[in-house]
């Protein structure tokens, strides 16, 4: 199998994909669910509901609150509990919406049938009736970054999209919600890039998948052959060496079709390229095919000593306290609960943290691993120089983020970091250097956006 990879930096982290083989299990609905306002990059969503409305599932509970933004729907019927604040994957109390959980009930309007619809038989479905649909679904990037799908179809007229890469690669060590969807709803994903395709006014697609996902190459190259072989689209499966991080775009674009995405403000449609994850095609596909809003997604829960690792296709909204029982509850010892993977997720202070449009993974890391060693001095060895995907100095950058040299660090190009862990992992003296960086980093993307608002 020849396979391909991006060409700067990059690490190879132990493989840990203890829910490979598990068969995804429809989650429990939750006795409350409970709805962040911002489950998306961009504004958050402005509430359409109040205390004491019934919804169904379905049901809208807050629109898009500005241009980038996506509206939010129910994933459950009952009753409005009431419009608060809660804590989210932030660590933050943010803007909720709390439902009391009363049976089952969906909107008239969503197809729940099983039969696969194909776009040739509907004309009706147009370049732009397909983005309406997808925007009026709420329809998001589902690796994890969040970034309103319709936005990236509508790329500004100094940029023309060439081809479509999905994004299948799940390069986190822990995670295997991607390769269950991938192997239990492969027609869907397919007709769902077409959709895409079409929706981007393209004719060259590519998944890239990364080699220790055989089954999953296999089923989708003969897929796609199915579905692609006769028409004018040109869809190859593109298998790519196991290299964390692969599934970040910029690395994704390079693998694929050998074009790196210069420093931000630059995104990939710049170089030809729409990236879409594996789960937004599945998304899509419901959105535009079923009229099915997006409230529910793949998501995995696992660790090492987790009883029974798992993948779930589960309603949002609901708190990962419900999915950790389902797998036999917490582990006892010290724990460390991620929403996502080791690599990139984020550590919570709470089991009632609920499942969103971004959530892909809970991952629970036990015993040792879960206690960071203490930090040595820097041995000047330059190890996260290499390993950074972006062709960064990760130590200068953490450097000049602790002495908050905030010019230097823009100059040095702190906002092309995309946070991937890389370089922390690699360093031998164990210095946090992706916590100093991302403080660094959000806090020089808050200068420019205010020196940009003043202009």
């Amino acid at each position: 199998m020849n396979a391909r990879t991006f060409r700067i930096g990059g690490v190879h982290p132990e493989e840990n994909k203890l829910s490979n083989d598990a068969v995804t299990q429809v989650a429990a609905l939750p006795k409350q669910a409970i709805f962040p306002l911002s489950q998306h990059i961009g504004a958050p969503a402005k509430p359409v509901v109040q205390k004491g409305d019934k919804v169904k599932v379905g049901t809208l509970l807050a629109e898009a609150g500005g241009f980038v933004s996506a509206p939010i729907f129910s994933s459950v019927s009952g009753t409005v509990f009431k419009i608060d604040t809660a804590i989210d994957a932030t660590g933050y109390r943010k803007p909720v919406i709390i439902i009391n959980v009363e049976g089952d009930e969906w909107e008239e309007s969503i197809d729940r049938s099983d039969k696969l619809e194909k776009v040739a038989d509907h004309p009706e479905l147009t370049p732009e009736e397909i983005v309406t649909r997808i925007k009026d679904a709420g329809v998001v990037g589902m690796g994890g970054a969040c970034f309103p799908t319709f936005i990236k179809l509508t790329p500004p007229p100094t940029a023309k999209a060439e081809c479509v890469i999905i994004n299948a690669v799940e390069c986190e060590p822990y995670i295997t919600a991607d390769f269950r969807l991938m192997m239990e709803h492969a027609d869907e994903i397919v007709v769902g890039l077409e959709l895409l395709m079409k929706a981007a006014k393209v004719t060259t697609g590519y998944i890239g998948i990364e080699t220790n996902k055989p089954a999953a190459i296999e089923l989708l190259t003969h897929k796609c052959a199915e579905a692609f072989g006769a028409s004018e689209y040109r869809v190859e499966v593109v298998p790519l060496k196991q290299r964390y991080p692969q599934g970040g775009e910029k690395q994704l674009v390079d693998a694929v079709i050998r074009r790196q995405v210069p420093a931000p403000p630059a995104i990939p449609v710049n170089v030809g390229a729409i990236v879409q994850n594996v789960g937004t095609a599945y998304a899509v596909y419901e959105a535009v095919m079923k009229r099915k809003p997006l409230f529910e997604r793949y998501t995995t829960v696992t660790g090492k000593r987790l009883q029974k690792p798992s993948n779930f296709l589960v309603r949002m909204g609901t708190p990962m306290k419900d999915l950790i029982d389902a797998c036999g509850g917490m582990p006892e010892g010290d724990n460390k609960l991620l929403a996502g993977g080791p690599m990139m997720g984020k550590a919570l202070t709470s089991t009632e943290v609920p499942i969103c449009k971004g959530t892909n993974s809970v991952t629970i890391i036990s015993g040792d691993e879960a206690r960071r060693k203490d930090p040595q001095p820097c041995i000047r060895c330059a190890k996260c120089v290499g390993a950074c995907p972006m062709g960064l100095e990760p130590y200068l950058l953490a450097k000049i983020s602790t002495v908050q040299n905030w010019e230097r660090a823009e100059q040095e190009d702190i906002v092309s970091c995309i946070e991937c862990g890389s370089c922390q992992f690699t360093c031998p003296a164990h210095r946090p250097l992706l916590d100093n960086i991302r403080q660094g980093k959000a806090t020089v993307m808050g200068i420019i956006r205010s020196r940009a608002a003043k202009k």
